[in-house]
């Protein structure tokens, strides 16, 4: 069976584009005409049709399946324009933890989107390590290279035969652990065909309910804070790795997280710039995160280059991320939020551009939730707030598993979507959408309610918020994020209309309840700019553009912000704000951020994953 998976996602794509659907009501400026979808330009008074066009990578193409053949594998990509080379060799499972395919000295030239790999004659004899010639089954690991150097994709396939081969059930993505609580994990992956697959721990069998390729299985009745190993099992094939339960909540015994943000692709080829994502800094942080004994790390936006109209292409870069975390997901969480890459749009030309919809089949934060397994205790959407257009219509794409929280021990972690229903147009006024850097009204109640119910929970002693945009731009996003420049005007509009509450304003806000309204909230974590820095806010910081206006926010306390979207995405330098006196820190190295809780005490190192040079160790609280 081929990929159902990417041929259903294809043929979504494919479906939406192609027939007329729902307009949301919180838009405005569009119509259907002629079956096209038109957005109205009112300073010049004309219609624009809808940019719609075929991606030259994506996930349906790239994650072509290989076919058997007497010899070894073809590969179709159903696209003469396409040429390059793939890299191939086999790869090893068997008492492995960091599986990888060893690639052989030859490869194979793609010519006209066709490729062949003839293993009887290259990886038979002396370059057999897995004996397949006497089991009759490999698994065969490749790397799909454009022309000019560009990484598109590494993939791998499972091989049954000596010749002929056919192509069997295979593990395209993970496993990852995920969910992770005291008692109980949850295991997910993706298979190339539907089945029901298992995964074994202490000779205890979870399995799927149904044949799928998405697969999603919850392993409870665990021990707090203990180590099991577990086995993949799909067809006839098995994968051993380890994981571990959380610490109790309450618990303060020491323990040690990690976070970043930005890891979409860098400058300098090879690695850093796999098809969306910088792989190379990826892995190194991930090794880096696993080899310091982090249980668990925050990721908060910005995985890929995204800004994509096409779900399809989105679904290629997401796997490269995913691919790239593979060294720590395996073993412990990966906790992803949105950025404003992971946007995916309906865009029409003099770069109008919205959120895709329907929302609940191709929005952005819809493909985001399809890719990555998060917690639902988030708020539902903002459908129901004063601005809401409609009652009963679908007019704001959905939190699920974009805003949520989660609890570790004595501390709780709470992650916003500062990028939600979010518009990258320039001129956002002239239609409808979310600002960058913009929390509106029902995900900042949320906030409120949920640091209300920390606040009084004995348990929870620090409590961390973190979303992609920070409060206070220091290098790269003066212009936009929560201040653009002083410029409270930039804010949301809905149906056209501009809500009440500008981008400083609600800035404010989102600070008073963090400050204020807590005593437990240790700082707040950004990405959006390359860089790291952290900065002390207290009463004492010019926060106002000179002509402000409206009431001034009083800073109980001094509270942190740090923002590090040192991941591999290219750098920002520092620029000169009416802030700056408040940095602390600044650095343009690539930076993993270590916590370690101890009790009431948080300390925090930032080290260069790539060289491993400590860029700052302070104690945070």
């Amino acid at each position: 069976m081929k990929q159902v998976l990417s041929l259903i996602v294809l043929l979504i794509t494919i479906n939406i584009n192609a027939q007329k659907v729902d307009i949301p009501k919180s838009y405005s400026n569009l119509r259907y005409e002629d079956g096209k979808l038109q957005f109205h330009d009112d300073i010049k008074n004309i219609w624009l049709d809808e940019v719609v066009k075929t991606p030259k990578y994506s996930y349906s193409k790239f994650l072509s399946e290989p076919i058997g053949t007497e010899t070894g594998v073809r590969f179709d990509f159903k696209d003469t324009s396409f040429t390059g080379t793939i890299y191939y060799g086999l790869m090893k499972f068997d008492k492995i933890k960091f599986p990888q395919p060893v690639f052989f000295k030859k490869n194979a030239k793609i010519k006209k989107g066709k490729a062949k790999i003839n293993i009887i004659k290259r990886l038979s004899g002396k370059y057999d390590f897995l004996n397949w010639n006497e089991t009759g089954k490999l698994t065969l690991g490749y790397r799909i290279v454009e022309d000019d150097g560009k990484i598109i994709h590494d993939g791998r396939v499972n091989l049954k035969g000596k010749g002929p081969f056919k192509v069997d059930i295979t593990l395209l993505e993970g496993p990852f652990i995920t969910l992770q609580k005291d008692n109980r994990v949850s295991i997910y992956f993706k298979t190339n065909e539907e089945a029901i697959c298992s995964v074994e721990v202490e000779n205890k069998i979870y399995k799927d309910e149904r044949p799928t390729t998405d697969h999603l299985i919850h392993i409870i009745g665990l021990e707090p804070y203990s180590e099991y190993n577990y086995t993949v099992r799909y067809g006839d094939w098995k994968e051993t790795y380890s994981f571990k339960t959380a610490r109790q909540k309450g618990s303060r015994k020491p323990f040690i997280w990690a976070y970043a943000s930005d890891s979409r692709a860098g400058s300098g080829g090879g690695e850093r710039n796999i098809y969306g994502t910088n792989a190379y800094i990826v892995k190194k942080m991930m090794t880096l995160a696993r080899a310091r004994n982090a249980e668990f790390f925050q990721f908060t936006g910005d995985e890929i280059n995204g800004y994509n109209i096409s779900p399809d292409k989105q679904n290629l870069e997401y796997s490269n991320f995913k691919h790239a975390i593979e060294y720590f997901a395996r073993f412990s969480p990966v906790n992803v939020a949105m950025g404003n890459h992971e946007v995916i749009m309906r865009s029409f030309p003099k770069w109008i551009s919205m959120d895709r919809f329907p929302f609940d089949k191709c929005s952005a934060e819809k493909v985001f939730a399809d890719n990555f397994v998060n917690p639902l205790n988030g708020p539902e959407s903002e459908d129901g707030a004063y601005y809401d257009p409609s009652n009963g219509s679908i007019d704001f794409p959905s939190y699920k598993e974009n805003a949520y929280f989660y609890t570790y021990g004595n501390m709780a972690m709470i992650v916003l979507n500062s990028n939600y229903w979010y518009a990258p147009s320039s001129k956002i006024n002239e239609h409808s959408g979310n600002l960058h850097g913009y929390v509106m009204d029902n995900q900042l109640n949320w906030l409120k309610e949920t640091i209300a119910k920390f606040e009084k929970d004995s348990d929870i002693d620090h409590i961390f918020v973190t979303l992609h945009t920070p409060a206070f731009p220091n290098g790269g996003h003066s212009k936009d994020d929560m201040w653009y420049g002083g410029d409270n005007s930039q804010r949301a509009y809905v149906e056209g209309k501009p809500v009440k509450k500008g981008i400083i304003e609600r800035r404010d806000e989102i600070l008073d309840i963090l400050i204020n309204q807590s005593k437990k909230c240790v700082m707040m974590l950004n990405g959006d700019e390359h860089n790291y820095n952290r900065m002390i806010i207290d009463d004492t910081m010019d926060m106002y553009p000179d002509n402000w206006d409206k009431p001034k926010l009083k800073i109980s306390r001094p509270f942190t912000q740090i923002t590090n979207g040192a991941a591999g995405a290219p750098y920002y330098s520092q620029e000169v704000l009416p802030w700056s006196d408040h940095v602390k820190t600044f650095s343009t190295l690539n930076a993993l951020m270590l916590f370690k809780i101890e009790g009431k005490k948080v300390y925090l190192e930032v080290v260069n994953p790539d060289t491993f040079e400590l860029i700052e160790k302070v104690c945070i609280k």
